[in-house]
């Protein structure tokens, strides 16, 4: 497991401002959806990418396409603890980690609670990604990532995938993932005054919109799940956040399961520190070459030659 040592890090936060506004997690749901789609779509998506709305096994999703991008594809599922979020804000995020691969991707715009609870989000990810395979592309050339709760829903797909007997796709790339809705990691607590992007109270909320009493199924909280016969994973975390353990103990039942899995704790990191990546070389640029480097040695066929 590799551990990098570089401590400077860049996050999209949810804090306070100095003005005394409030966080943003503070917000009733109708005002935090539109203040967190504002948050992503903010931030700067690169000139040579071109986002199409289309749609995946019938799910709303973004084409998300490179100039040189090969024929592999990503297909990616956004984070928002499943109340928020959506394939058009993770347009950003689904490029930055294709470009990595050399590949298109496919931003899908799941369903959301607490409008639609727990197996919705799951029903649309497997049925996108069902929708790949039936389109022609390879498993082998296939690549499922996401951030967060994306992170979570992206194991639960690939453990329902191997119960319905589907092919797994080359490798999964999971960023902060949120893999256990019961909470019962220690960072919950012991991370809480570093973590400035998620509190316990709130994500908590959240769980029981997405799952009300479901929340240990092992199909939301994926940690709990049998994850033999998945394909090979990459974790990555900040050690500030509440998310910690989510990740940690993640890689060590997949580990367990027989998995392969590579695990990355950026010391001082914040929850999905790889949104600040800005081509400066700094942690959140390393560990997005790191997912480069991880993705290309598991597509098969000749060596993918880093875009950009």
């Amino acid at each position: 497991m590799d551990a990098p040592t570089s401590t400077s890090t860049t996050s999209t936060s949810t804090t306070s401002t100095s003005t005394g506004a409030p966080r943003l997690d503070e917000l009733p749901l109708p005002q935090r959806r539109p203040a967190f789609e504002a948050l992503m779509t903010g931030l700067p998506v690169p000139d040579d990418v071109t986002a199409t709305p289309t749609t995946l096994g019938g799910v709303p999703a973004y084409d998300v396409v490179l100039a040189g991008s090969g024929d592999a594809t990503v297909l990616h599922l956004h984070g928002g603890a499943y109340v928020m979020g959506s394939a058009r804000a993770a347009v950003r995020t689904a490029a930055l980690l294709a470009r990595q691969a050399g590949a298109r991707a496919v931003a899908l715009d799941y369903r959301l609670a607490p409008e639609h609870p727990h197996p919705a989000a799951l029903e649309d990810a497997l049925a996108g990604y069902r929708a790949l395979l039936d389109s022609g592309v390879a498993a082998e050339r296939l690549v499922l990532t996401g951030e967060s709760a994306g992170g979570g829903l992206v194991l639960a797909t690939l453990v329902a995938a191997v119960r319905a007997g589907l092919p797994v796709p080359a490798a999964a790339v999971v960023l902060s993932p949120w893999t256990d809705l019961t909470l019962s990691g220690a960072s919950y607590v012991a991370r809480q005054g570093l973590d400035p992007v998620l509190r316990t109270a709130s994500i908590a909320r959240d769980a029981i919109a997405y799952a009300a009493d479901r929340r240990a199924d092992p199909l939301v909280s994926p940690l709990l799940a049998d994850l033999r016969g998945l394909p090979p994973l990459l974790v990555q975390v900040g050690s500030a956040e509440i998310l910690l353990d989510d990740a940690t103990q993640l890689a060590a039942r997949a580990a367990e399961a027989d998995v392969p899995v590579q695990l990355e704790v950026y010391p001082g990191a914040t929850h999905v520190f790889q949104h600040g990546a800005d081509g400066s070389g700094g942690t959140a640029d390393e560990a997005l070459a790191r997912v480069g480097a991880f993705v290309r040695r598991l597509l098969p066929g000749e060596p993918l030659q880093r875009l950009g």
